[in-house]
């Protein structure tokens, strides 16, 4: 992601944190980091992982396209994404997101088309873990997932899904020598969104 955007990003989840009055360390223990790590972020000194952005906007009780274009939705009833359109967010490691739903309020998943680049390195070496409340479904539109859950590890191909509580570690990377490309929908936790 760009500096610009990451810095924009970033005065939104201060500036929120302030007019709630929730302190760096209230934060931190929403998103699952440290408070260093969380201070880091809220600088802008570095990029957000999605976990991190969702965890925040639920904390903040704001909806995550709001919290990365400082606009709210407006859509209550229906909106179409065309193929190859959504809001881009560039994550982790080079994975892409378009999210597909931004524009609806009040939603209960977070729908994306997500393309994660295959990298050689990533089938052998540890896979970074992340949780959030909730349940994600994902499934794989072209290439293979290499996915840990926890100490299972499973490949996914073209046309295989996983649904899993996404409260459990789990993380991802691209296999087999080409990028994977997939429909993830995160669910939000039944407990609200400042659970």
């Amino acid at each position: 992601m760009e500096k610009k955007l990451i810095l924009e990003i970033a005065e939104r989840i201060r500036a929120l944190r302030e007019i709630l009055d929730l302190t760096e360390a209230d934060m931190a223990a929403a998103a699952g980091v440290t408070e260093e790590e969380y201070h880091a972020a809220e600088a802008g000194d570095v990029d957000f992982s999605f976990t991190f952005l969702y965890l925040c906007a639920e904390k903040l009780g704001v909806d995550l396209s709001e919290l990365l274009t400082g606009r709210a939705p407006t859509l209550s009833f229906y909106t179409i994404t065309r193929k190859g359109h959504g809001l881009p967010i560039e994550r982790r490691q080079g994975f892409k997101y378009l999210h597909l739903a931004h524009l609806i309020r009040d939603r209960i998943a977070e729908p994306f088309i997500v393309t994660a680049p295959w990298h050689a390195e990533n089938e052998t070496a540890p896979i970074a873990l992340s949780s959030h409340e909730g349940q994600e479904f994902d499934l794989i539109l072209s290439g293979d997932l290499l996915v840990q859950m926890e100490n299972h590890t499973e490949v996914l191909h073209e046309g295989d899904s996983i649904y899993y509580d996404s409260g459990h570690k789990h993380g991802m990377v691209a296999a087999g020598g080409k990028e994977c490309v997939f429909l993830a929908v995160v669910m939000k936790s039944e407990k609200g969104e400042n659970a």
